[in-house]
């Protein structure tokens, strides 16, 4: 039973789509709107990109990316904690935080699917030099 849940973990982790594709269904099934839906997925999706995104880059080219990752996500809670002070004056945090994560999951998953792409492409170029 610990064998599956490791690898259930491990192929989320490795495949956030599922993840996505997953909870989207639950919450079909449950009836929950679409707008929340989708919201509730791609908040789940952020949390497994954050972590996908760093393996899937050690495993490909042995490279760490978790330190300047952590940096660009404080810099851009940073750009948009000064843009919603500098045009409302007053800063709602939930609104905010809401923002700063819908962006984080746009900027991961173009990531992830930009490092899996090249990844897929040098393994094919690497494999045809072998032959």
């Amino acid at each position: 039973m610990i064998v599956f849940l490791q690898f259930a973990f491990a192929t989320i982790i490795l495949c956030p789509i599922i993840a996505f594709i997953a909870v989207m269904a639950v919450c079909r099934k449950l009836r929950i709107k679409k707008n929340r839906t989708i919201g509730l997925a791609a908040d789940i999706t952020t949390f497994l990109l954050f972590f996908s995104i760093p393996i899937a880059m050690r495993g490909l080219w042995d490279i760490g990316v978790m330190m300047p990752m952590l940096i660009i996500v404080l810099v851009i809670a940073i750009i948009f904690t000064y843009i919603d002070w500098r045009t409302k004056k007053e800063i709602e945090i939930k609104p905010l935080l809401r923002k700063i994560w819908r962006i984080y999951f746009l900027l991961f998953s173009f990531s992830y699917f930009l490092i899996w792409i090249v990844g897929i492409t040098h393994s094919v170029m690497v494999f045809m030099m072998i032959d």
